[in-house]
């Protein structure tokens, strides 16, 4: 059985099947193994790891140890909680309506962060005037329908991961930041420190940077410079906003001091630093990359209640979640009629009766003709009832966001 304990439980004999720390994107340790000495344990506290998952078949079991399936359905839970709240951005236009300008804006905002980095690999100075000029393309993109810039965010590759997770940053920065009602000064500066946050990484060594297997400790330390290589860069650059730098400058860093570059605490994190923190992590989580294999939407919104309180702020995630709905866009759900649909528009008044465009019937194990169905219409007798992974029934949720 697989249970969850506390790091201070663990014991020589034991086997992790889950580190828990996907809240470090860069992190690429071994994941799962049989604990044969005291220094592996200590490896794991030094990671500021506070639970981790062991198979208790495959190694010494734990009294302090709890269900995975009970865990699982507690974060269920608190999803359902956090997700009680209508969404606080309302769209002005349909999803069809914005899609081809949030298209060329998401196209536009990739080469621009592209040229940014190759300008300071050559070290030229950092151009902002087009960068605030794509910030406020992006605002309008968002003001206008949330959900046509934040689909686009699931139509991705992982080879174009660095690129595409600063412009996704943003993004998800941009609908974070209006749906606690920042001012628009506030909401450009969070959105230009979302898109040149890693820039630094242009510093970071390419055979670390696009390793595929794991980093070894001394290389890990030399991937967490980054964030302060990009402190440093916005810093000196002419006319940069201090709250771009400080959202540059602390996505990494965590509730409990366990995060980098500075090991900041708790208040001692501004609330934009908080805030992409989280944007940062779900958006990691929930990406394929070479050393990671995607969660679903929901699966990464629950992971986000996990680590609440110890790495994440706890009332930001869940007006994180508030934002971007029970069951973001890209999510695939299983209707009661057996059919699955992909999730392509919130609803503005009950966050379970999203758009979805629905491909496949489970029941009878075959596709059907893509149809898209509003949950909230009224006579429609379909709800959902769960979100499932797409891999599980070999589906390619990109192909039916587009």
């Amino acid at each position: 059985m697989i249970k969850r304990i506390p790091v201070s439980a663990l014991n020589v004999g034991m086997y992790i099947t889950d580190l828990n720390n996907d809240w470090i994107p860069h992190n690429t340790q071994r994941r799962r193994g049989i604990i044969r000495n005291d220094e592996t344990i200590q490896r794991v506290r030094d990671l500021g790891v506070t639970h981790v998952y062991i198979d208790a078949a495959r190694g010494l079991d734990s009294p302090d140890g709890v269900p995975a399936h009970e865990i699982d359905e507690s974060n269920q839970a608190l999803l359902g909680e956090s997700g009680s709240l209508s969404p606080a951005v309302k769209a002005r236009k349909t999803l069809d309506e914005e899609f081809s300008f949030a298209l060329k804006t998401h196209e536009e905002a990739q080469t621009l962060v592209g040229n940014l980095m190759q300008n300071v690999k050559f070290g030229k100075a950092i151009d902002l005037s087009p960068v605030h000029e794509l910030a406020e393309n992006l605002l309008g993109s968002v003001s206008r329908n949330p959900n046509a810039l934040a689909c686009l965010g699931r139509i991705r590759e992982k080879d174009n991961y660095l690129l595409e997770h600063s412009v996704n940053l943003s993004v998800l920065m941009s609908i974070f930041g209006r749906s606690l009602g920042h001012t628009d000064e506030v909401l450009y500066q969070t959105i230009v420190g979302a898109l040149l946050h890693d820039i630094g990484k242009i510093l970071t060594p390419n055979d670390i940077l696009f390793k595929p297997g794991r980093l070894t400790p001394a290389e890990f330390q030399i991937m967490k410079e980054h964030a302060r290589h990009s402190r440093d860069l916005l810093q000196a650059t002419e006319g940069i906003g201090e709250l771009t730098v400080l959202t540059a400058a602390q996505h990494h860093e965590r509730m409990d001091g366990s995060g980098y570059p500075e090991g900041l605490k708790g208040a001692e994190i501004s609330i934009h630093g908080r805030m992409v923190a989280i944007a940062d992590v779900y958006d990691a989580i929930t990406s394929d990359r070479v050393y990671h294999r995607s969660m679903t939407p929901s699966q990464g919104l629950k992971k986000l209640l996990e680590w609440s309180g110890d790495h994440l702020d706890g009332e930001l995630v869940r007006q994180f979640i508030r934002c971007i709905g029970l069951y973001p866009v890209g999510s695939l759900v299983l209707l009661e009629s057996g059919r699955l649909g992909v999730v392509v528009e919130s609803n503005e008044a009950d966050q379970r009766l999203p758009v979805v465009r629905v491909m496949y019937h489970t029941r009878f194990r075959m596709p059907i003709t893509v149809k898209t169905i509003d949950l909230s219409r009224p006579g429609n007798q379909d709800r959902i009832r769960e979100a499932v992974d797409p891999r599980h029934y070999d589906i390619d949720v990109r192909k039916f966001l587009a």
